[in-house]
């Protein structure tokens, strides 16, 4: 029997001024583990349930994904550690989906840490095309870094320190190296020069970067179309008409959110206090205002870098209508080049419509996954005034 979760009063009526029925988080014990197996290792799928004892159920919806009971933990067994899977919700990876990435795409995930989502678009890339990373918290991004490199994927990523609001780097190719001198981009390395560690240092404590901060690389791979560029080249942005051309085929936005509708999530708070939750989900400017204004405006410049004819993912892993539909609704109305698509592989998802036509939703009660919304936005020929 799952556990009773003690919430909170000021949580209960968060959930229920929302529409949240407050049971779901009794359901957390019961909910499966997910993980991802990487291409190429479906063979070991045997070797795996040996040796963390138990079997692993192959999702017929999503493919390379399995099911595991919800106290199994991989952590300790040499698939994970030797990088063949890695844990990734089914939902996030159906978000992920939803973006029909094709090898050879630049891909752009706005918000990446700790950056599951970015392996899967990696491994959908295969052996073309680039993934970037943008997170604006430099230990979670540390964190992603350190994930692309256990899973051998970073080969064709790079990942940014920066605000995902004001982010407007282009995807770029490679260049052949000219004059190499300290301001081009040479193979990147974990050892840096005594004044680039100097300067991290001093600024280690400030781990949200400032609003106004310039994008700051953290890491690059070798196809990622960095090695060769001279820093001016890199951190120029496009003028925001040329992104129509030049932008990003795939734009990944899963907005920073109150993560109500991730069930393990609120679970911790039992451990954490639930003052914490109090000052991380309740808290009156993060859930009114602010925090859905910030949700825009990273919808709003991801499709701002998106190129014409690409496809933008927004997600959160709210139940609300306020951090979803309503974000998408404002969106949509401000913008006459957007175009709310079917999600047409969502026929087979274990999931149900959003308030908005063409959205979905995710559910611990409907698909035994965490809460999840996406909708999927292409990007159209802006229309032509008629004279």
């Amino acid at each position: 029997m799952s556990k009773q979760l003690e919430l909170p009063e000021s949580f209960v009526r968060f959930l229920e001024a929302n529409g949240i029925d407050p049971s779901i988080y009794n359901e957390g014990d019961s909910l499966p583990r997910y993980v991802r197996l990487k291409p190429g290792f479906e063979d070991v799928v045997q070797e795996i349930e040996s040796e963390i004892n138990c079997k692993m159920e192959q999702l017929n919806w999503l493919p390379g994904f399995y099911s595991i009971p919800p106290h199994v933990h991989i952590a300790r067994s040499k698939a994970y550690q030797q990088g063949k899977m890695y844990g990734i919700d089914a939902a996030s990876g159906a978000a992920v989906s939803a973006l029909g990435i094709s090898p050879g795409d630049h891909v752009l995930d706005l918000c990446a840490a700790p950056g599951a989502k970015l392996c899967m678009m990696l491994d959908l890339l295969g052996d073309k095309g680039t993934a970037t990373g943008v997170d604006v918290a430099r230990h979670r991004l540390s964190a992603c870094r350190t994930m692309l490199q256990k899973y051998g994927l970073g080969e064709r990523s790079r990942l940014f320190l920066a605000d995902g609001t004001t982010f407007s780097l282009p995807p770029t190719t490679n260049l052949p190296c000219g004059s190499c001198d300290e301001e081009t981009f040479k193979q990147w390395t974990s050892r840096r020069p005594y004044k680039e560690r100097k300067q991290v240092a001093k600024t280690r404590n400030n781990f949200v970067l400032p609003h106004d901060a310039h994008p700051e690389i953290v890491f690059y791979g070798h196809n990622s179309g960095v090695i060769g560029l001279q820093k001016k080249d890199l951190f120029r942005p496009l003028d925001q008409n040329d992104y129509a051309n030049c932008g990003y085929d795939k734009v990944l936005v899963d907005a920073e959110c109150t993560h109500d509708g991730s069930i393990k999530h609120i679970q911790k708070f039992e451990q954490w206090g639930w003052t914490t939750l109090e000052r991380r989900v309740l808290d009156a400017e993060r859930t009114d205002t602010n925090l859905t204004a910030l949700q825009l405006n990273l919808l709003r410049n991801g499709f701002r870098l998106l190129k014409q004819g690409g496809i933008l993912v927004y997600s959160t892993c709210s139940l609300t209508h306020a951090q979803n539909e309503d974000v998408v609704d404002e969106f949509l109305a401000e913008s006459s080049s957007a175009e709310l698509q079917e999600i047409e592989m969502a026929k087979d998802w274990p999931c149900r419509s959003g308030r908005t036509p063409k959205t979905v939703r995710f559910d611990p009660s409907t698909s035994a996954t965490s809460g999840l919304f996406v909708a999927r936005i292409k990007k159209m020929a802006p229309e032509k005034n008629v004279l």
